[in-house]
């Protein structure tokens, strides 16, 4: 067969019928074959014989679709409500959404209009319609202040003609209804006064919801307004409850779209606009119907903002439209489309109106000048500030945040600069506190929260300069605190100060669900679920982080190497740059391992040579050494030695170094301020690196520089000079440098033993620098330090001399404390040389009345005596942490009058000095003695401070010298004898105090001082006895647990070494920490790793560490095995250990009672839960029950009761109600009916405790009441405390009768239990006070059932119950028979129930 030609766009029609023909004459199949479809309007079935739809099928076509790339899924609203199953027909589901014309014309039923107007043309005799010219359009219709066209104006003049023709008398047209609704305004009824909320539905014409247009037939509209009215009527017989509830029954059965729907169309009907009332238009009535969506509360919240609104109106009255005669240029008559005023369009250029305060009592938003300063609503600026503008509310000047925002992504270049210069000033101020006292919220938050972070970094992108340095600067007052850089530079020559905390978010992220009940193999890493995060949920937990994130780095190197932005730009980048190197360690080697931008930085602003500008005033930052570029040097090298290391060897800092100290100040070429710090920068950074043992060659190569800067001592200067602050700062850091070069070389003797006996093992190499190089230092810097003292009487020259005075001391003190380790080390010289040192240099600065006058400052600047200084300001987000310096920049502990940095490194001196000079303790004995330390130590005692402030760390460490001078005083000076327990409160308190890096002095403490007898002088003058005596009196009989108090005391004195070894043996997993801190504090450098902190994340101990062992125990047997193991099978030593912790709870709750107030009584009693939790019988051994019992004794205290609360969780537990669970459990087990944990069962029954527990037991565990033999004797609790107030609980009320008469709780197997149910159930059954009607039914339930009990001994004790009675043998009293009161109660109770009985009958 001859194939069949494809037709071209070259043939005829002709062509295509020939080819036709041949085809049909072939008889060769068709490849596609036409199926007709049935008419479903002719009723047509749809079988298989009968479908004639119109379907085309094509041979060959597979009938998988080819695999295409899928189409990003589109999200849809309804796809929801669209339910498929697998087996549905497809072509049944097409015929059932078909769309086709056919399917929704099927059936066309014409509206009736039989009682619709019908409106004929208007007869004319002329031939055409007549032309309208716009002269005699003007005054046709009334424009009512709105421009409208032609032939809008002839169609409302033609409504206006057939409406009044309608209104004629004689037409009889319809009088209500959507005719009437459709009228102008212009013809509506105008309303003197508006009706009152719940009148004005009632005086509606007709329902606006509903028009009545699906009735048929001529009545239609009579219909709809009847049954509009009938509704009206049934609405107002309705009362208000009546009325809500139909409402919330409404909602819940209607769309809420249709709600929606239907309070949208209330919302457009019945606003009327007020720039219509202020044209001259009449108000036209629309008012609001009432429906089943409208609440009272609506209702009455809108009447007060409308209220509010004529308020204001009646204030201000609305301005006139504007006159030809008010323009300032008069139009003429040739100007084209010029004739015509149209005041609406000339509104703009009339003068604004006087800001006023809205009649609202809520907030107004803030609004800011260029400047960033809030201007307050009701300030009238003048308009050529530029303040005004055409906003939501043009008479108010200023730009609101949401304003700037906008403005910041404007096309024009300005708009984006000044928006965003004005959010940096105004983050700038915010960070400062100014707006903490008239602004409602955080503004950093508020603009964290809009997206600012995402706006900085793509304006950062911006290719304008001056856009992206306006960027620039808002990112740095947004991650820049400079009160914290000023403190923590203020703080760098301090004893430790080198040392920081990293700036990390201390919020925890919750786990990941996904997670749960899956493996540990099987988990994500922590860097598998931060790679899946998005930016935003990473910014959002970290500012830097997510910084870091989107690239900022490369992009501020872009800035730095190709902009080459103005100074002020470098500076806001250096900063930054800082801020992100202080966030932690990685962040820190991401900035140093971004391609190129620390070699521009060292080429730039770190250069080895440079020129001096040819003008003077001109101060270029590029090619010439910047201080905050080695700034930048500095902190990166305190994430680490091998940072520190790679700045040296690989980006040339050790030749930086060279180049910028050789010389003096002014010879390098700088301004004297930029010179003087970039010096002083350049120390800091030596200083560092020697920290680590690093960059000590330098000191041989520029020991002659050194020791010259060092006898060129900033005094005696006038303290007027600016340039003496920097002098200063120089010299402490010249000083802090020669501090740790000192540490390393007395550390090359010790590291050069190591070397040899390591054998090829992994040992640090000895540094360049020997103890010979050292030497020198000494007497010079002894010989500045006297000069200081000779001074220190010049007022002068005082407070220079006592900023010196510190760095001197220290040097000293780490000095001799390497001297004594060295081969050449002479006992006696070095003996008579502190002899000497003493009585020249100490003992004078010791008495001077400059030292005693800050001494005395003491209390008043500390950080722990005044907790609200550490507060964190309101502008602190958890997202972006911050040290909170702003309030220690004028005064405080880090202020330059501070008297902490004089007394911590006198203290280190002599704490050094007295461990070689066993006989030179005494001398500093007046120090400890003084009112001011004693004043002082107290008030830290009684502190309840910010335990994560970093600011305390300085604080604790003149804290842990002052008690290690006491340690060393007390035993050999009875005058300081007399405060031991001041010192010895002071270390307890201190110790949940210690933040993170400070676990050596921790370590310290408790191995010298917070076990020492020495300290507890209660144990050897009568204390035990004493404490004995002070309990016994609180009770009104012996019991036999106290009378054994005296002895477990004394028991535990002679214990304390012991207890001692238990809880350093518990603090073992803490040696990794110890041994770095102890590094650190030793000043080993070359064991020192960074100079980093951990993370601020809380005390390195917990507060409730006395409780340690207890836990533990519980922790390692109580917790896997369910409390069931034997004492043989707990871990060696597990009841010595438990044993020791109980004694020295024991001694801490009778003598250091204030010291364990950091733990919540509650906590305590959750902590001695483990003793029964632990195992199965712990606490039956000796010692642990007779320790146990004492400490319940003094929980439950009358003094101390009150102050406990289970119905608060303890920390590290969900509830109390798991814990008592697991006790409950625990005591059905194992108890054997033991007294003790009987009482500890008992305890969370009290009335005032929550009725969930009580519930518990009586419900789920009713079984132990046969083994609850706690006797009122025996229980240390007032049983007035479990019988008042009346019991209100119906289901505990019922498990107590049932319980009762089931005989599962009786007087001789569970004494107290019986009472407390006795006492609530006889309360109840004859309580005469209103109720529910289910309470009263329950009452006289339980009477009647009572009445009619068979066992007359209970029955006796439920009808004649009358008080507790602890000395009674029964533990209650009984009336002898029932008062009359209460059996006429019984009598009606009774007939009542027999008249109902009757009445059945």
């Amino acid at each position: 067969m001859a194939m069949i030609k494809r037709p071209k766009p070259t043939d005829s029609e002709a062509d295509i019928l020939r080819e036709q023909e041949k085809f049909l004459a072939s008889g060769s199949p068709s490849t596609v074959n036409v199926v007709r479809r049935p008419d479903k309007r002719a009723g047509q079935s749809g079988g298989a014989d009968e479908d004639q739809r119109d379907v085309v099928t094509i041979q060959d076509l597979p009938d998988d679709l080819p695999t295409l790339t899928p189409a990003p899924p589109k999200k849809s609203r309804l796809k929801g409500e669209r339910v498929r199953f697998e087996d549905e027909d497809p072509e049944e589901l097409l015929d059932r959404h078909d769309t086709h014309i056919s399917a929704v014309l099927s059936k066309i039923i014409e509206r009736d209009t039989s009682s619709t107007p019908v409106s004929l043309p208007a007869f004319t005799s002329l031939a055409f319609p007549k032309a309208f010219h716009r002269p005699e359009m003007e005054n046709l219709v009334p424009t009512n202040g709105r421009k409208r066209s032609i032939f809008a104006r002839q169609t409302a003049a033609q409504m206006i003609t057939e409406e009044k023709t309608q209104c004629a008398p004689g037409w009889m047209g319809p009088t209500s209804g959507p005719g009437v609704l459709n009228l102008s305004p212009e013809c509506c009824v105008e309303v003197e006064a508006p009706p009152s909320r719940l009148d004005r539905f009632s005086a509606m014409a007709g329902p606006r919801l509903v028009s009545g247009q699906g009735l048929g037939g001529p009545g239609g509209t009579a219909e709809t307004l009847q049954i509009h009215q009938e509704n009206q009527a049934k609405i107002q017989a309705m009362s208000k409850d009546q009325i809500l509830e139909e409402q919330q029954r409404l909602l819940v059965q209607l769309d809420p779209r249709l709600v929606d729907f239907v309070r949208s169309r209330k919302a457009a009907g019945g606003s009327a606009p007020k720039s219509q009332d202020a044209r001259g238009r009449k108000p036209h009535l629309q008012e609001s119907v009432v429906t089943g969506m409208d609440t009272e509360k609506t209702v009455e919240e809108t009447a007060e903002v409308v209220m509010e609104e004529e308020e204001d109106e009646e204030e201000t009255a609305p301005q006139p439209p504007m006159k030809e005669e008010d323009l300032p240029i008069k139009p003429q008559k040739d100007w084209v489309h010029m004739d015509k005023l149209e005041p609406e369009k000339l509104e703009w250029i009339r003068d604004l109106p006087a800001p006023r305060r809205k009649g609202t009592k809520m907030a107004m938003q803030a609004r800011f000048d260029f400047a960033g300063t809030l201007i307050p609503p009701t300030e009238d600026l003048p308009t050529h500030l530029g303040l005004h503008h055409h906003g939501d509310e043009p008479e108010l000047a200023g730009y609101s945040l949401q304003e700037l925002f906008l403005l910041s992504r404007s096309q024009l270049i300005q708009q984006r600069s000044l928006a965003l210069s004005t959010l940096a000033h105004v983050l700038t101020k915010a960070r400062a506190g100014e707006f903490a006292a008239a602004l409602k919220g955080s503004v950093v938050s508020t603009l964290l929260d809009a997206g600012l972070l995402f706006l900085l970094r793509f304006s950062l992108d911006d290719s304008v300069e001056g856009v992206m340095s306006a960027a620039v600067q808002a990112l740095r007052a947004l991650l820049v605190s400079p009160g914290d850089e000023e403190c923590l530079d203020a703080t760098l020559s301090w004893l430790h100060g080198l040392a920081s905390f990293p700036l990390l978010p201390t919020a925890e992220e919750e786990e990941d669900e996904e997670d749960e009940g899956l493996p540990e193999v099987m988990r994500e890493t922590a860097e598998e679920k931060e790679e899946k995060k998005t930016d935003h949920d990473v910014a959002r937990h970290d500012v830097v982080k997510g910084v870091l994130r989107m690239k900022l780095l490369p992009r501020l190197r872009y800035i730095l190497e190709v902009v080459r932005p103005s100074p002020k730009v470098v500076q806001d980048v250096l900063a930054v740059l800082i801020r992100v190197a202080r966030h932690s360690s990685s962040a820190a080697t991401q900035v140093l391992d971004c391609p190129r931008l620390m070699e521009t930085v060292m080429s730039e602003f770190v250069p080895c040579s440079w020129t001096v500008p040819a003008s003077p005033n001109a101060q270029p930052v590029y090619g010439v050494p910047v201080a905050d570029a080695v700034k930048l040097l500095r902190v990166l090298a305190s994430a680490g030695r091998h940072v520190c290391a790679r700045l040296l060897n690989s980006l040339g800092a050790r030749e930086c170094l060279s180049r910028l100290l050789a010389p003096e100040p002014a010879e390098l070429q700088l301004e004297p301020g930029e010179a003087l710090r970039v010096s002083t920068e350049a120390y800091w950074l030596w200083a560092v690196a020697a920290s680590y043992g690093q960059a000590c060659s330098l000191y041989v190569d520029l020991y002659p520089v050194l020791v010259k800067a060092l006898q060129s001592a900033p005094w005696p200067r006038s303290p007027s000079d600016p340039l003496l602050s920097l002098e200063l700062r120089r010299h402490q850091a010249l000083l802090t440098l020669l501090t740790h070069v000192t540490h390393t070389a007395g550390c090359h003797q010790e590291l050069q033993a190591g070397l040899v006996s390591s054998q090829g093992a992994e040992c640090p190499p000895p540094p360049p620098v020997t103890w010979g190089h050292v030497m020198g230092l000494q007497p010079a810097v002894l010989g500045l330090l006297k000069g200081c003292i000779r001074t220190l009487g010049d007022p002068v020259q005082r407070e220079s001399t006592l900023r010196l005075v510190p760095s001197y001391l220290l040097y000293l003190g780490a000095f001799y404390s390497q001297l004594s380790l060295q081969r050449s080390f002479s006992p006696v010289a070095c003996l008579q040389e502190l002899e000497k040192l003493t009585a020249e240099v100490l003992l004078p600065l010791l008495s001077h009345e400059a030292v005693h006058s800050l001494i005395n400052n003491l209390q008043s600047c500390s950080a722990v005596c005044n907790p609200q200084s550490c507060s964190p300001s309101p502008e602190t987000v958890p997202s972006l942490p911050g040290l909170g310096c702003s309030q220690w920049i004028s005064g405080g502990l880090a202020g330059t009058s501070s008297p902490f940095p004089l007394v911590t490194s006198l203290c280190y001196l002599l704490d050094t000095l007295i461990s070689l000079h066993k006989g030179l303790v005494r001398k500093f004995s007046s120090l400890l003695l003084f009112e001011s330390v004693l004043r002082y130590l107290r008030a830290c005692g009684r502190a309840k401070p910010t335990p994560s402030h970093w600011i305390l760390r300085h604080e604790q460490h003149l804290l842990f010298l002052l008690l290690k001078l006491s340690i060393r005083l007390v035993p050999s000076d009875p005058e300081v004898a007399v405060h031991a327990t001041l010192f010895h409160h002071t270390s307890l308190v201190m110790l949940p105090w210690l933040l993170p890096g400070s676990e050596f002095l921790a370590h310290e403490l408790m191995s010298t001082m917070v076990f020492n007898k020495d300290f507890m002088p209660e144990g050897q003058s009568g204390g035990p006895e004493a404490a004995e005596l002070s309990e016994l009196q609180l009770q009104d009989r012996p019991s036999p647990s106290l009378q054994t108090l005296g002895p477990l005391l004394r028991e535990a004195c002679v214990q304390l070494p012991s207890i001692r070894g238990c809880y350093l043996f518990h603090l073992a997993h803490m040696e990794p920490a110890v041994l770095s801190s102890q590094d650190y504090h030793l000043g080993r450098t070359p064991w020192i790793n960074t100079q980093l902190l951990p993370g601020l994340t809380g005390p390195s101990l917990p507060s409730d560490w006395p409780f340690l062992p207890l836990v533990s125990l519980y922790e390692r047997a109580g917790a896997p095995d369910g409390g069931g193991q034997q004492v043989e099978s707990l871990p060696a030593g597990s009841v010595q250990s438990v044993t020791f912790c109980l004694q020295w709870l024991l001694l801490l709750e009778v003598w250091r009672e204030e010291a364990l107030r950091v733990v919540l009584p509650v906590a305590k009693l959750a902590r001695l839960a483990c003793v029964f939790l632990s195992s199965s019988d712990l606490f039956l051994e000796r010692p642990v029950q007779r320790l146990t019992w004492a400490l319940f004794r003094l929980l439950t205290r009358p003094s101390r009761l009150d102050a406990l609360d289970v119905n608060s969780p303890p920390p590290g537990l969900a509830s109390f109600d798991d814990l008592y669970s697991a006790l409950l459990g625990q005591f059905e087990a194992v108890s054997f009916g033991d007294h003790l944990f009987g009482c500890f069962v008992l305890l969370p029954l009290q009335r005032r405790y929550s009725a969930t527990m009580r519930l518990k037991l009586f419900g789920e565990h009713a079984g132990l009441l046969r083994s609850l033999g706690v006797t009122l004797e025996q229980l240390a609790i007032p049983i007035e405390r479990f019988t008042s107030p009346p019991e209100d609980s119906l289901p505990l009320l019922r498990l107590y009768f049932r319980t009762l008469v089931t005989g599962a709780l009786r007087q001789c197997w569970c004494p107290v239990l019986y009472v407390v149910a006795l006492s609530h159930l006889n309360t109840f059954i004859f309580s005469q006070d209103a109720g529910p009607q289910q309470v009263e039914a329950a009452r006289r339930s339980l009477l009647r059932k009572t009445h009619y009990l068979t066992d007359e001994v209970l029955r006796s004790h439920l009808l004649l119950f009358r008080l507790p009675q602890k000395a009674s043998e029964l533990g209650f009293d009984t009336f002898d028979q029932l008062p009359p009161i209460r059996q006429r109660r019984l009598e009606s109770v009774l007939l009542a129930k027999d008249a109902s009985d009757v009445k059945v009958e």
